[in-house]
Order: C-alpha cells, then sequence, then structure tokens
C-alpha cells in the first residue's frame, strides 16, 4: 500500500553536465533530508533534454500530463518550457540566471503565480576583477555562447556594458549548437587576450572544446562555473551548484507541505567560491598570483 500522501517530483533538465548535474542531486538530498524518499513513498522522476528545445518541450508536456506535485526545471530553457506548459502544477526552477528576463517570473518578491526557485545569478564585478587579476594587461575578452540561451543573451549584455568601464571591450563569437562551440572559439585567436565563459549549456557541455583552443593559442580561459575549472579553466568565481540544488530542494520541501509557490519569493545562492587551476594556468600562458590561489575555496590539482 502507498500511503495517502504519497508526494510526486518530477525533475528536468536541458542537459547533463557536472554543475546541473549537482543541482539535481542537492534537490534530491534536500528532499531526503526532511524525510521524502523513495522508500517513503516518493515518487521520483528525471529526464534530459540533451540540449534540445523541441526535447524540452516535450518533456514539460509529458510532466503535465503526469501531474506532480511540483515540476523542477533546471537551467533557462527547461524552466521556460515548463513555465508555458502549466499554470496550475507548482514549477521550483533553478540554475536560471535572470528569471525576469526569461520572464519565468514577473519581478523581484514572490510572483503570485504557480512558479517559483532560484536564480545562478553572479555579480558581474566580481567577474570582471577576477580577469583582471589573472590577465592584468587585458583590453579584449571573448566570449561563446548561444544567442538562443535568454540567460546566456543577459550576461553579454551586461558584459558589454560593464567592461569598457574596466578599460576592456567585449568580442563575441556565437555557438547556436554544442559542436560549434570548438570553431566559435577559434574565431577568436589573435583577437582576444582571455575568455570569459559563463554558464550558458552548450559552451559548458563542450568544455573541453574550448581548453583545446585556450592552450594551442595560450588564451586563458576564466569561467562562472566551478565545475569547469576540473575540466580546464584557469579559474572560476562561482556557485556552489551543490548548494543551490539543496536551496531549490527547501523551496520543493515547503511546497510539499503546503507552501504555495506564488507566495515563495524566487531566491539567489546565498554563497560564492573560488576555484584555480595552476596547471591550466601554465598551459594557457599564464601564472595565477600567490593571491589568488591562497584565497581559493579549492585549487585543483
Amino acid at each position: 500500500m502507498t500511503p495517502a500522501h504519497a508526494q510526486s517530483v518530477a525533475v528536468a533538465s536541458i542537459v547533463e553536465h557536472p554543475a546541473l548535474d549537482a543541482v539535481k542531486d542537492g534537490v534530491r538530498d534536500a528532499l531526503k533530508a526532511a524525510g521524502y524518499t523513495e522508500a517513503k513513498g516518493l515518487k521520483w522522476q528525471f529526464q534530459t533534454a540533451q540540449g534540445n528545445n523541441a526535447i524540452a518541450a516535450q518533456i514539460a508536456r509529458k510532466y503535465v500530463g503526469d501531474k506532480p506535485d511540483v515540476i523542477v526545471a533546471i537551467a533557462t530553457p527547461m524552466a521556460q518550457a515548463v513555465v508555458a506548459s502549466t499554470k496550475s502544477i507548482p514549477v521550483v526552477f533553478s540554475a536560471v540566471t535572470d528569471p525576469v528576463a526569461a520572464q519565468l517570473v514577473p519581478g523581484v518578491g514572490p510572483s503570485g503565480t504557480n512558479v517559483t526557485g532560484l536564480s545562478d545569478a553572479l555579480p558581474l564585478e566580481k567577474q570582471i576583477d577576477l580577469i583582471k587579476k589573472i590577465v592584468p594587461n587585458a583590453k579584449k575578452i571573448g566570449m561563446v555562447y548561444n544567442p538562443g540561451e535568454a540567460n546566456s543573451v543577459v550576461v553579454v549584455k551586461q558584459m558589454r556594458e560593464l567592461l569598457p568601464k574596466a578599460g576592456m571591450t567585449l568580442v563575441e563569437a556565437t555557438a547556436p549548437r554544442t559542436v560549434d562551440v570548438g570553431a566559435a572559439a577559434r574565431s577568436l585567436v589573435g583577437k582576444v587576450d582571455a575568455i570569459y565563459t559563463n554558464t550558458d549549456n552548450n559552451v559548458v557541455s563542450a568544455y573541453e572544446a574550448l581548453v583545446k583552443v585556450g592552450e594551442a593559442a595560450k588564451i586563458p580561459l576564466i569561467a562562472a562555473d566551478t565545475d569547469s575549472v576540473k575540466r580546464g579553466a584557469v579559474a572560476a568565481l562561482g556557485v556552489n551548484y551543490h548548494d543551490l540544488g539543496l536551496q531549490t530542494g527547501a523551496l520543493v520541501v515547503k511546497i510539499l507541505k503546503g507552501a504555495k509557490p506564488g507566495d515563495l519569493a524566487w531566491e539567489t545562492s546565498s554563497k560564492l567560491e573560488l576555484y584555480v587551476n595552476p596547471g591550466a594556468a601554465a598551459k594557457q600562458g599564464v601564472t595565477l598570483p600567490e593571491s589568488l590561489i591562497k584565497s581559493a575555496t579549492k585549487v585543483v590539482k
């Protein structure tokens, strides 16, 4: 017999990569800590759209048909697909850079709708400071991004405005698909002093293609996602995505206990972490300042 209060949580992610997987695991850990486990009747399902917006829409429709208690949508394109599909089932988004620009919520504070969640927005001034610490004389900063991702478009627009204030300019290269990332990075060779990568899902999925270019052309890669440092970025000041998942899971638990998503204000991550990779720095032609290595949360060997 399943208990009368068996709860169901359906989780969907736009693509599988370490940061988004850590969010999913964090949500699950938060549910478990609150006593929601499959052994106690929790119905948990997970699907990934493999980076494809059409598949994201299919998953959203399937989940709406399943009528779970909560749908958790990880990353901006997945959240957009789910929010477009239901106005009644509670939706908790996570790892969304700008939920207002992505039209998931009307503004800051409680949405008054069926939607709440967690943003992974980063204060970009701190990102620019990090670039300056690693490449003090940098004038041109490259960015590879998918123009179809609202989260990336927001960051690019802000970087266009902020970099000139720090004496730098942005050089853009678009990669609409994961397979375009390597070519987009190669197009920046000879034009930029460093490449900054935001939490663009295409770029993060194909990070090794960027690292190859960074090492061959001696262009340092500075990331917004700490998991990318293990994969060859020089440094990243970013959100701990497992913590983001735990924070997201806490909202899910509140809803399972009866709270209305429209009454819960969406949140941003509470802490940032600095990861550095001195080995990657050497391969990409820069030396990390000793003070930066000392202040890092984690030094990747």
